[in-house]
């Protein structure tokens, strides 16, 4: 069924210009060629062709746009001509000639002739009738006209044309052509590439032979010089995924992923809280997970603690699960053992919203505390927290820590996601639960039995009620006692705060039973998909819609092994029930009084909604015909096996109904009684009365015959049975079709993105073109959802949530429509990586948007049945087969046959079990409405007659029940398998006896079985003899069946082991054509092997399939017979198919000059090499400037040699270094001789190790498969191997003497006290000793193995050889032996971890250690020239004799580069290879050599046997460190007196490679006088170290530990450096399989899984297993090479006056880590840092105003009993008090007490170090570091009730503010103002003595001054504090005196009369101090007037 349009020619055209016309039809566009230089016509003669799966409609518009074409700008619309295609339908075949019209729909005098043909669908599809068009000679490429080439002859490297045949329409063969490789009709499958045909027009038709070099000419010719960035590639993929429209593509994804438990981790560390509302609080922080709960130690007194703890809370289960579960903070206050304590505020959040955070996690953020219980209250404070969940393989990345500063910023830093507003509202979530469907029986009571027999009345067995979980809480219905159908009309009120951080709503049918209740079914509601939150946005709304539940099969059994299914977890394998709900949200106004504050669940009645609110009821057909049915599992046994396909309870006989599932009524009639008989004469092919027919939901049952050992198929040979179905439903079909639209778009997009990466992968030409192509698609699609999704806006059964999710789509694809059409634009080739991850956004948003989370019609579930048992099954959705006029509404699957893998229900699905095919079907489907059901056979492969049951006999529109092929073709299949490659390894050897077997149709056939071996090379020809296919000829030819090989290792006894699965398509030759080129021979091609989900290797075949013609197979091409006679009968893959083998190219590899010394006193500056073998050569790019940068620009050049084939006879090759001069002169700076080439010889490695990637792999997962033997290989190294036995005895001695050499203090041993290495008291040093004790004896038993050991061991390493392609054979000998005796001690390290009980894991911990080598690391990794070599460049004479010149000083510089010689032409093989740049040649994959920053951190643990330098003997060493401009000189740490010093130290460097890449470390005496003495220094060259595949950055442990002293070093953990030396590598892998197994290529290694905590807690971890991995990565095929271990390299000294002679030897390693990386740890301390001691005694002097807070019983006067209570953080246990001060009656209190609180302190980190046990039962003390802050709080002692908490201080000891001189002074602002403060530091000022306020919270949460307190801090160090003594309290020595109080404070009570007449004093103080002196003012003025007049007369009278 085809449009098709001949686009003839454009007349009236002005000007003169090039010309291109653009078709658009249903979205898809096709673009002409470019017309140049046309004036008044333009003649385009081109056709193109639209298949479309769906009848054309008349109003459909087919529209052409003409534009003037511009190489630079956007083209330019001339006009358009859109028709509506009424006429076309109506009579098929229309010419038109028309006016175009303009943008303002006014005509314009150019016109168009077109001819459109259009074939409609009829139930049958001939031949088209297309011969007109061939005559026309036009470049038809269905994409970009303009440029024919960017469809597929771009995207594969091969040659490739049309392909149809003679009489076919050339459509239909370019359509094949342009099919992607791999990407056609299986996306996991190579179809065979499109091959040229033989094709009688490709003359003057199209291009046949498109190549990529011949692209520059053509774009010439086409293009006159395109642009290649304004190019788009053609819209191809709609035209080419299905070829003839009848196969989709199967799902290849053979194991369920979902429902299958995972681990996750989650860590929460709680850091602190602050502002929490409350005074005086002691608050805990329950952390809560799920059901999990853990607590965090109680901190006493404080409104801010800081915790600093950290949880881990482990899982397993489902990744469902566990994004579902609630994690929830709750601060409490004042909980001990007897009471819970009372609930300060909690935050809850759910685990998906963390996981859905980048890196997952959440760092350093605030969450907000409110309180449930009081929706008006505001917050009740904030906790600082770190909340990560870790699923399998996801590396969380501590972001580097901010300034404390920026995190007391608590608004900008809360813990919400982004968008989420800070101040969240509560709000009401309604969730209405009217009535379900369709219930399962849920119980086989004797009860029921009994019942019936009494009473005879018939109860449903089931009791019902609806449970919703979500945030945490749970609400449920009443129970409807036995009701399939029953009603509730209920509504649970939940009340959370908006937006919620719960995701999702759990929604559960319950069967609610005395015993225990269990799960019906489960739905889950996905708030972000039923809301929106834009500013167009909407809030949360559902329905009401039924939502259908699917769960374990409806048989009710008592133990139902499926019932996890029901709970939600997997894919349900059956339809359960459905539900009509709705749900609505509302935001609350809290201020409102009337609000009910409680945030309990509420279930209350709700008004039930209309029966036809959900849609009106129609009636759906569904057909199928089952094609094919093979593969059948043999284990299901022979009984008879029939399929039955049901859809909701239809269809389903055993265990459907006791009566009928959904109502007709509205329908008419008496729905019921005609439907229960519909439900259960099901089977019987009979009609009732009104002609109505009845479903056929299951086939006839057949006796399966065997196919093979493994598998049974069924005789569908020309009889294919069918089944029909009638249901109804409601009518939601729209929503279905807006899902498939998008679903359409997305597979589009997704097939396009594949298609891109796949050309970025394999670097072909133009990526960026195809991106273009795929965006424009993208818009079209986008804009056509847009015009079909309009249609239907008013719709009566459309919910609030239809509307806005229809606007919202609209909106969101219109939006991606335009930013789709402006990224095409900017898409170039430099901004293409960033585009691409845009438009992988896009996908994302559309798989978002497409998935309607409103259901309507359930989906559709085959079962196979053997002996009426459910087998196995395979689940259709139900909207990929439905039906739709309009094409892209279509389900992509309605009316096609698809290949169908069934699959065992639930968790028997889940591993190996899940890997055999249960059964292949090959099935066509067919849904929609009963009334549009006339075209549901038009899919079906042509050819057949309908046999239908009697009663339909005549009825044209009746089903058939089967349909009868007449028409069958008989081919011939030849499979030519060659081989495989990277299998998995199956046997214990680690290798596999694999042998491949092919099954076609139900034919079978096996290759050889070759042994030992993961890369067979078959190299056999299978041939299928009499392969019977049904249908027309044309449609096998474009759709043949495919083909499965399944790969198996053969066992001596059992049977033999599955190992993996790939699909192929063949090619395919129908009688009528040429055996010849290019189509034939096929060319082998790879296939990828699956095995579970996991890929296990390729296949190299090609597959054939040729039809066997009137004249009998003698037509066909001939088999050569067996060539070699030695493999009897077996047939060889034929010559022409074969791979073939010849001029040798060199390549050379040029990387940089490094040291060039002066020649001829000028400094070399523009270097460079030239390159010369057997009088060829070739020179290197010029390098600009040597001291910038000594790199060349360009790395790979080649030039090609006649050399012989012998290896032996290469001449040498020259390596000369020129520096050019100024005038065109040249200097020689040095040369080098390669003697021999024979190391640089490119050997192809033979087949079996190949690993290029080519495009079409077919998907067959499966997982990796246990070697069986592994424990016994284990075993017998233990049983026989003496080396084992030494080992053990070696680790009891090696704890002996590491105990005497603790006891002698042997360098640095000393750290080390106790007598057992307790894990605290393990350190870096410990391992170290360890290790060299290991060495040692390897040392001794290398040497005792040796001897005995040799024969065998040759025999091993020569097998070793193979796989290795590191020229180590020095080495192996050695690796060999210390494997052999690490096995058992890992093995024993395993049981230690399993049985944690036994008593002597005490004695004998296993110390981890690291590998000290005796020598440089160089010399043990081959100088690190795995791939970058260094050539020294001599120059000069070589003295006659030897001493007066080595070679040495011989060196003028060094060359680095590389080479490789090969014959060419090279293989394809390289040139296809994944991601294959022709310019690097064979160097692929080097890495740039632009210049890189790095850090380097150097090690130096300790020098030994140092040249003595000073006259004693000794020596004072220090460490000097240069690279580059850096030079360090650790002079003032030099170790006095010591030739075998221990340095201890670490040096961080940042460097530039390659400038600067040469580290020196030197050693040298220091002197007090005179200049330091070098003593010796050693030279590592970093940049080979960083670049070098042995991974030389950083050491890999022998173990992997997250903390103590083995702590991982590198940012990366193992698992991610395997991954990325996997990928690096090409190699499979590594898949982690259960039970702590790794497969890598094609090896798998075992070890534990669990990872201990700092907390002694398990946790599940895959990196023991990646570690175990990289340890033995030298065993992996291929990629492997020895990694550098974690080690000490012990590298010789010297000193270059005197050349080559040791001056001691130094012991250290290097670290390197790129700067572009995530930041590594820090450096691991191996000087034994200890924190230092210090001692604090505070004085506490006085306090004034503190509030008083008891009434005298007396005089009811204020008072208050006044102590004071101080501790430094984090030890409240050590906390002091004061004595009391009794009554104070001013708030004044005296106490001169001196506190004494002994702490250690880390100066590095501000930390206090604290060691205590966690709690009685640790095992060892767990170690704090908390900050240094000191707390005083004043309180009032009561004698009987508490103590009264009045007040407090917390003083940061490094920064806290200056106390006051006076009380006065002292104020609040040193508590709130502390930023304007001086702040002082205790640890520089040492003394400090003032006065500070205490502060607490009133009743409005303000801060109030409640005391002040007189104090004096003093700290001193341990050694101070002892010399100078003092006693705690007022004690001796240094007693202080005791304080002055006032006697009330204690004779109160002794004598009332004292106290008053203190009282008194005190009150009344200035009063009568003011009495007085007025008295005394009185009295002065009484006697001065009373003695005046007297000496007034004295003086008068002078007396």
């Amino acid at each position: 069924m085809a449009l098709q349009l001949q686009l003839r020619t454009v007349t009236g055209l002005r000007g003169r210009a090039d010309r291109i016309a653009k078709a658009a039809f249903r979205g898809l566009s096709f673009y002409t060629r470019v017309l140049e230089n046309c004036e008044d016509e333009a003649r385009f003669d081109e056709t193109f062709r639209w298949p479309v799966a769906s009848n054309i409609d008349g109003n459909e518009i087919l529209e052409i746009q003409v534009f003037n074409y511009s190489k630079v700008f956007t083209n330019r619309l001339i006009g358009t001509f859109r028709m509506v295609l009424q006429k076309v339908v109506e009579e098929g075949h229309v010419e038109v000639m028309d006016t175009l019209i303009d943008d303002n729909n006014s005509a314009i005098q150019t016109s168009i002739s077109i001819e459109i043909r259009y074939q409609a669908l009829d139930g049958t599809v001939g031949t088209w009738n297309d011969k007109e068009f061939l005559e026309t000679p036009s470049v038809h490429s269905e994409g970009d006209g303009r440029y024919p080439l960017e469809t597929d002859s771009l995207l594969s490297g091969h040659r490739q044309s049309t392909d149809g045949s003679v009489g076919k329409s050339n459509q239909q063969s370019t359509e094949r052509s342009f099919r992607r490789a791999g990407k056609g009709v299986f996306s996991a499958m190579k179809l065979g590439k499109a091959r040229p045909t033989k094709d009688d027009h490709r003359k003057q038709d199209e291009p046949a032979v498109l190549e990529a070099e011949d692209l520059d000419r053509k774009v010439m010719r086409l293009g006159g010089g395109l642009d290649p960035d304004t190019i788009s590639l053609a819209s191809v993929t709609a035209v080419t995924t299905n070829v003839s429209n009848k196969r989709s593509k199967p799902d290849i994804k053979m194991e369920p992923s979902a429902g299958r438990p995972m681990d996750y981790q989650i860590s929460i560390t709680v850091i602190e809280a602050r502002q929490l509302v409350g005074l005086n609080m002691d608050p805990v922080v329950c952390v809560e997970v799920g059901e999990e709960k853990k607590y965090t130690s109680m901190k006493e007194s404080t409104n801010c603690p800081y915790y600093n703890e950290y949880f881990v809370f482990d899982f397993h289960v489902p990744p469902d699960v566990m994004f579902d579960k609630i994690i929830k903070l709750s601060v409490i206050h004042s909980k001990n053992l007897l009471r819970s304590g009372t609930l300060v505020g909690s935050f809850k959040m759910d685990v998906g919203t963390v996981y859905t955070q980048p890196e997952h996690q959440f760092y350093h953020k605030w969450a907000i505390l409110s309180d449930p219980e009081d929706l008006t209250a505001g917050l009740k404070g904030y906790l600082k927290c770190d909340i990560a969940v870790v699923g399998k393989g996801d590396n969380i990345k501590t972001p580097h820590k901010a300034n404390e500063t920026e995190e007391d910023d608590i608004e900008g830093n809360l813990l919400l996601p982004d968008g989420v507003p800070p101040e969240r509202q509560w709000a009401r979530f309604y969730i209405k639960i009217y009535r379900a469907e369709g219930l399962p029986r849920m119980n086989t009571s004797i009860m029921a039995n009994v019942k019936k027999a009494l009473i005879g009345e018939n109860k449903d067995l089931v009791d019902p009620y609806v449970q919703v979980a979500f945030a945490g809480q749970k609400g449920k219905t009443s129970v409807q006692k036995s009701s399939y159908e029953p009603l509730w009309n209920e509504q649970i009120i939940f009340t959370e705060m908006f937006p919620p951080l719960c995701k999702r709503i759990k929604i559960q049918i319950r069967d609610s039973d005395k015993v225990n209740d269990v799960a019906i079914g489960t739905h889950f509601i996905d708030l972000r998909k039923i809301s929106n939150e834009g500013d167009k946005g909407y809030l949360p709304t559902f329905g009401p819609a039924w939502v259908n539940m699917y769960g374990s099969t409806r048989n009710y059994t008592l133990m139902d092994e499926h019932q996890e299914l029901n709970e939600g977890l997997g894919e349900g394998v059956s339809f359960r029930a459905r539900l009509l709900m709705s749900l609505a949200v509302e935001i609350l106004d809290t201020s409102n009084p009337e609000i009910n504050s409680s945030t309990e669940v509420q279930v209350e009645q709700t008004t039930p909604v209309a029966d036809n609110c959900t849609g009106k009821m129609e009636e759906f057909f569904l057909f199928g015909a089952f094609l094919e049915a093979t593969m059948i599992d043999r284990k299901i046994g022979d009984k008879p096996i029939n399929f039955e396909v049901t859809i909701g309870n239809y269809g389903n006989q055993i265990d459907g109904m006791t009566k009928p599932v959904l109502r007709r009524k509205k329908e008419g009639g008496d729905g019921d009684e005609e439907e229960s008989e519909l439900l259960h004469n099901s089977s019987e092919d009979e009609v009732d009365e009104d002609g109505e027919m009845v479903s056929v939901s299951s086939s006839q049952p057949m006796k399966p015959l065997v196919t093979d050992r493994n598998y049974f198929h069924l005789p569908y040979f020309e009889k294919k049975p069918c089944i029909y179905i009638k249901s109804w439903w409601q009518d939601q079909r729209r929503r279905l079709y807006n899902a498939n639209i998008m679903d359409k778009i997305a597979d589009k997009l997704e097939e396009g993105l594949n298609d891109v990466q796949e050309m970025i992968k394999t670097e072909k030409p133009h990526p960026e073109r195809r991106l273009r192509g795929v965006l424009e698609e993208l818009s079209s699609g986008c804009l056509r959802f847009v015009t079909l999704a309009d249609k239907d806006q008013h719709h009566s059964s459309r919910t609030r949530l239809d509307r806005e999710r229809l606007k919202s789509c609209m909106r969101e694809l219109e939006n991606m429509g335009q930013q789709a059409t402006t990224l095409r634009s900017q898409v170039k080739k430099n901004t293409m990586k960033d585009k691409l991850k845009q438009v992988q956004n896009f996908l994302q948003k559309l798989r978002f948007l497409a998935d309607e989370p409103q259901h309507t019609i359930p989906d559709i579930f085959v079962w196979m049945m053997s002996n009426n048992k459910r087998i196995a099954y395979a689940r259709v959705p139900s909207k990929d087969i439905l039906y739709s006029i309009v094409d892209e509404e279509m389900g992509k699957d309605c009316a096609k046959v698809k290949t169908v893998f069934l699959k065992l229900p639930g968790k028997r699905g889940f591993g190996p079990a899940g890997w055999t095919v249960q059964a292949k079907m090959e099935i066509y489907l067919w849904l929609g409405l009963n009334k549009q059901r006339k075209d549901f056979l038009s899919g079906l492969p042509c050819g057949f007659e309908e046999k239908k049951t009697t009663r339909g006999q005549n009825l044209p529109s009746f089903p058939p029940i089967s349909l009868l092929y007449t028409k069958k073709q008989v081919f011939q299949l030849r499979a030519h398998m060659y081989q495989a490659r990277s299998l998995f390894a199956a046997d214990s050897s680690g290798l596999s006896d694999p042998f491949a077997r092919v099954f076609f149709t139900s034919q079978s056939q096996c290759t050889e079985v070759l042994n030992e071996t993961l890369c067979p090379t078959w190299d056999q020809l299978l041939v299928f003899d009499n392969v019977e296919l049904y249908g027309e000829a044309h449609e096998m030819r474009d759709d043949p069946p495919i083909i499965v090989i399944e790969i198996y290792d053969q066992d001596t006894v059992g049977k033999a082991d599955f190992m993996g699965r790939t699909f192929a398509k063949p090619v395919v030759k129908m009688s009528d054509e040429q055996y010849c080129p290019p189509r034939f021979p096929p060319q082998l091609e790879y296939y990828q092997i699956y095995r579970g989900n996991s890929t296990a290797g390729d296949l190299l075949a090609a597959f054939e399939l040729l039809q066997i013609g009137s004249g009998g197979k003698s037509d066909l091409p001939p088999i050569d017979g067996p060539t070699d006679v030695d493999r009897g009968p077996i047939l060889p893959v034929p010559l022409g198919i074969r791979p073939v083998l010849s001029k040798y190219r060199v390549e050379i590899l040029f990387w940089g000059l490094r040291d060039l010394k002066r020649v001829n006193l000028a400094q070399v500056d523009r270097p460079r090499v030239d390159i010369e073998c057997a009088g060829k050569g070739v020179q290197s790019a010029l390098i600009q400037n040597y001291k910038k940068n000594p790199n060349f620009s360009t790395l790979v050049k080649w030039f090609e040699v006649d050399l012989p084939e012998n290896e032996l006879l290469h001449p040498p090759l020259n390596i000369r270094v020129v520096d050019c001069r100024a005038f065109g002169r040249y200097t020689l700076v040095g040369s080098h001789t390669v003697s021999s080439l024979r190391k640089f010889i490119y050997r192809p490695p033979d087949k079996k190790a190949q690993h290029w990637n080519m495009t079409g792999e077919i998907i067959v997962n499966m997982e990796p498969e246990v070697p069986i033997k592994k424990m016994e290989t284990m075993v017998k190294l233990e049983a026989n191997s003496d080396a084992v036995v030494k080992v053990d005895v070696s680790e009891e001695e090696k704890e002996k003497k590491k105990k005497k050499k603790k006891g002698g203090g042997g360098g640095g041993g000393e750290e080390i006290e106790e007598e057992e290495p307790d894990e605290s008291m393990l350190d870096w040093w410990s391992k170290y000793f360890a290790s060299i004790e290991t060495m040692k004896e390897q040392l001794r038993q290398q040497e005792a193995a040796a001897a005995e050991a040799e024969e065998k061991e040759e025999m091993e390493i020569a097998d070793e050889i193979k796989f290795d392609d590191s020229p180590m054979k020095g080495f192996k000998g050695q690796a060999k032996n210390k494997e052999k005796f690490k096995t058992p001690k890992d093995d024993k390290k395993k049981k230690q971890q399993s049985a944690p009980e036994l008593p002597e894991k005490k004695n004998k911990q296993k110390i981890d250690e690291l590998k000290v080598y005796n020598k440089e690391l160089e010399t043990e990794f081959d100088n690190f020239e795995d791939w970058l070599h260094t050539f020294n460049l001599l120059r000069g004479k070589i003295g006659d004799n030897d001493d007066n010149a080595t070679e040495e000083e011989r060196i003028v510089g060094r060359f680095k580069g590389s080479m490789c010689v090969y014959k060419v032409p090279l293989p394809d093989d390289i040139t296809k290879e994944a991601g294959y740049d022709p310019t690097f040649g064979m160097f692929q994959g080097i890495p740039s050599n632009d210049p890189i920053n790095v850090l380097v951190r150097v090690y130096i643990v300790r020098a030994t046997d140092l040249h003595p330098a000073d006259i004693n003997g000794k020596a004072d060493p220090y460490i000097a460190i240069k690279l580059g401009k850096t030079d360090i000189k650790d002079k003032e740490n030099y170790i006095s007196k010591q030739l075998n010093p221990v340095f201890g130290k670490s040096f961080d460097i940042e460097a530039t490679f390659p400038m600067e890449s040469m580290l020196t470390v030197a050693v040298y005496d220091w002197d007090l006088v005179g200049t330091d003495d070098l003593i010796g220094e050693t030279k590592i060259d970093l940049e080979n170290r960083y670049y070098s595949k042995h991974r030389a950055t950083c050491g890999v442990s022998q173990t992997y530990s997250i903390h103590g002293y083995n702590i991982w070093r590198d940012p990366m953990k193992p698992s991610q450096i395997l991954s990325k030396l996997c990928k690096e590598g090409k190699v499979d892998g590594p898949h982690f399989g259960p039970g702590g197994r790794v497969k890598v290529a094609n090896r798998v290694y075992t070890g534990p899984t669990e990872i201990e905590d700092e907390n002694g807690q398990k946790k599940q971890t895959d990196e023991h297993l990646a570690l175990t991995v990289l340890r033995h990565w030298e065993d992996v095929p291929r990629a492997g090479c020895k990694l550098v271990p974690e080690h000490v390299e012990t590298r010789p000294l010297l000193n270059p006056d005197k050349p080559g002679i040791e001056q001691g030897r130094l012991e250290m390693w290097v670290d390197m880590f790129p700067m572009d990386m995530p930041a590594p740890g820090p450096a691991i301390d191996i000087s034994p840092r200890k924190p230092k001691k210090y001692e604090l005694r505070v004085i506490v002097w006085n306090t004034d105003e503190v509030i008083l807070e008891d009434d005298d019983y007396f005089t009811g006067e204020k008072s208050s009993d006044i102590f004071v209570r101080g501790w430094l953080k984090g030890q409240q246990e050590d906390k002091q008090d004061t004595d009391v001060h009794y009554h104070s009656l001013t708030g004044e209190g005296n106490f001169n007490w001196r506190y004494i609180f002994p702490f250690d302190y880390l100066m590095a980190e501000e930390k206090i170090v604290i060691s205590k046990k966690e709690s009685m039962f640790s095992w060892d003390e767990t170690e704090y570091k908390i900050p240094a802050r000191l707390t005083l709080q004043v309180w009032d002692a009561d004698h009987f009730s508490a103590d009264d908490f009045l007040g407090a201080i917390e003083l940061d000891l490094n920064r806290f503010p200056r106390g006051a001189k006076t009380s006065k002074q002292c104020s609040l602002e040193m508590v709130t103002n502390e930023a304007e403060l001086p702040m002082v530091s205790i640890f520089k000022q040492k003394r400090v003595k003032g006065w500070w306020p205490f502060v607490a919270r009133d009743e409005n949460d303000e801060l109030e001054i409640t005391g002040k307190v007189e104090a004096e801090l003093h700290l001193l160090t341990a050694e101070e504090a002892e010399k100078s003594p003092a006693g705690l309290a007022r004690n001796e020595p240094d007693p202080l005196e005791k304080p002055n109080r006032p006697d009330t404070s204690f004779i109160w009570f002794l004598n009332p009369l004292k106290s008053i007449k203190y009282l008194i004093c005190t009150r009344y103080k200035w009063l009568i101090i003011k009495i007085v002196l007025a008295l005394l003012l009185l009295i002065m003025v009484a006697l001065f007037l009373y003695s005046m007049p007297g000496y007034m007369v004295k003086k008068l009278l002078g007396a």
